[in-house]
């Protein structure tokens, strides 16, 4: 007799994932979602629906076959799992972790109208976790099939994130040599510099990495797209196309009195010195933070997340975000924001800055801001705030963090007057295969679409990679 298609009001909620207790994870940077056993990544994968139409699917910017997957797991078929997902994602275990699932895949699960959703991105990361690979094409592709190498094809990416790994592991499966040449001095981009430890372990990100070198990609650290590399010397070498990936890191800041007060950071610098430098595990790696009680963090995006809950880790007695609009309009994902409440972040809505303040020493002691409400929604469909004539505050702090956005860095653009930018000064590129104005020169990422998502990112650089391969091979 065959199963009746099951209901969404027959299925029980979602299964809550582990993970540290609040009052001890903000004591250490070890990672606060411990991940599911595969007895509890069997039960949730057995809430999917199994729909005929998934459009699961259609949320994800690099179209999983999510169905599918789930399918391999509740038969708890792990490998074939692992090699569903690697068809189309080249960091299953990163994304996992980081991607907004709630406004994509999990976003446009059908359980999800009148139940939660199936919670696809805690199976992805179970999976990717729990996967072994016996050598690095399995790795890569999720099967043992790689292409011999091409000695006479070659492709270099300038930077080392999200976008140029996945052009680097797409187009070395085919059996093309590739080159990332990378600005710092250790590849991963944002993934390394940018996002916390206790949301993404470096361990997960160097798997990846050193899956790529296996495979035969060349990494090349300390290069500077603009300045010790440009695109006419890699056209000069040799190189068959060109993909830029350098992202979006030039921090914005407020512009307000006191804006280069000693205590007043970019969240770039503040994370990059956290994470990229190691200094949460200071004196083993020497690289000292700024030491502060009272920290303030403007913003409301994943960042402003990041970086307070990395200040009340480093010691911080009093930890609080500054907003301009209510809680409600924080763009942070609900689980970073949830999780920053419960670490006793306090959340001052509605107030937006007006200066730094200096004490008698000169450095940063106090922030004032304006009380702020909403108005009539902007561009966006966003209610814009609104002062509130006559009604400001005084915040008493000695560290504050400007987690406001970013915008694309000059030195690569500058040196490369051929390339062509949008209006919003970012390098124009066709949205389907990544090329720039320059033929053979590919984008992606940030520098492209500005800050955005770890698997946008990922999308561009397969659309990219995909393109690269249609032409070259």
């Amino acid at each position: 007799m065959e199963n009746k298609p099951r209901k969404p009001a027959d299925i029980g909620p979602r299964i809550p994932m582990p993970e540290q207790p609040a009052d001890e994870r903000v004591r250490n940077f070890s990672e606060v979602t411990l991940g599911f056993t595969l007895d509890q990544a069997v039960e949730e994968a057995e809430r999917c629906l199994q729909c005929k139409k998934p459009l699961c699917q259609k949320g994800c910017p690099v179209e999983i076959d999510i169905k599918s997957f789930i399918a391999k797991l509740v038969d708890k078929d792990v490998s074939g799992a692992y090699e569903v997902i690697r068809k189309t994602n080249s960091l299953p275990a990163v994304c996992g972790r980081v991607c907004p699932q709630e406004s994509q895949c999990e976003g446009m699960c059908i359980l999800g109208k009148k139940n939660e959703p199936v919670a696809i991105g805690r199976l992805e990361r179970y999976i990717a976790d729990a996967f072994m690979a016996s050598d690095a094409c399995e790795e890569i592709t999720g099967t043992h099939e790689c292409a011999l190498v091409r000695e006479d094809l070659q492709v270099a990416c300038i930077g080392a994130g999200p976008a140029s790994l996945t052009v680097a592991g797409y187009l070395a499966s085919k059996g093309i040599k590739v080159t990332l040449f990378e600005g710092l001095h250790e590849p991963g981009g944002v993934l390394i510099y940018g996002i916390p430890e206790f949301r993404l372990p470096k361990s997960i990100v160097g798997r990846e990495v050193n899956a790529l070198k296996d495979l035969g990609v060349e990494i090349r650290t300390n290069w500077v797209g603009g300045k010790t590399i440009t695109i006419q010397d890699l056209q000069d070498d040799g190189y068959d196309a060109i993909f830029i990936g350098v992202g979006a890191g030039l921090p914005r800041f407020l512009n307000i009195p006191g804006d280069n007060l000693v205590g007043v950071f970019s969240a770039n610098e503040y994370l990059t010195r956290v994470n990229l430098g190691r200094a949460y595990d200071f004196p083993n790696y020497d690289t000292p933070t700024f030491k502060a009680n009272d920290v303030v963090v403007i913003g409301g995006g994943n960042v402003a997340m990041d970086a307070a809950r990395t200040a009340k880790r480093m010691g911080a007695e009093r930890v609080s975000i500054v907003y301009r609009r209510t809680q409600d309009e924080m763009p942070a994902r609900l689980e970073e924001l949830h999780h920053a409440i419960e670490e006793a972040i306090e959340i001052r809505a509605l107030c937006g800055p007006l200066a730094f303040n200096p004490g008698e020493s000169g450095r940063l002691e106090t922030m004032t801001v304006q009380k702020m409400c909403l108005g009539e929604p902007d561009d966006s469909g966003r209610r814009s705030p609104v002062c509130i004539e006559g009604e400001t505050e005084e915040i008493p702090c000695d560290m504050a963090v400007v987690a406001v956005g970013t915008r694309p860095n000059p030195i690569l653009l500058e040196a490369t007057p051929d390339l062509e930018l949008n209006k919003w000064g970012y390098i124009a590129a066709d949205p389907e295969t990544g090329e720039t104005s320059m033929e053979n020169v590919f984008a992606g990422g940030d520098i492209v679409t500005g800050a955005a998502t770890v698997i946008s990112a990922m999308g561009a650089g397969r659309r990219a990679a995909q393109e690269i391969a249609k032409r070259l091979l």
